[in-house]
């Protein structure tokens, strides 16, 4: 997903929950600013700013694949051990 997609799912779900940006901010402990950054796709947020605004907005994340692909040995955990 790119910053941009992240951007307008936010933005469309602020908006289906009639929620402005300013309350959202509010909820999620971010600021105005960094909200209107992430709904514009500009930015990179981490995982706690995502974090923050999935748990107010009742949301999840998930890591899904975008299509099978097999896990190089490096990435393989039972390579670990060895």
């Amino acid at each position: 997903m790119s910053p941009e997609e992240l951007g307008q799912a936010i933005r469309n779900r602020r908006k289906l929950a009639k929620v402005t940006q300013s309350d959202l901010a509010d909820l999620s402990g971010l600021s105005v600013h960094t909200l209107s950054d992430l709904e514009s796709g500009k930015g990179n947020p981490t995982l706690e700013v995502l974090s923050k605004l999935c748990n107010v907005m009742g949301l999840e994340i998930q890591l899904v694949p975008r299509k099978p692909a097999p896990l190089s040995q490096s990435a393989d955990p039972q390579n670990e051990s060895r």
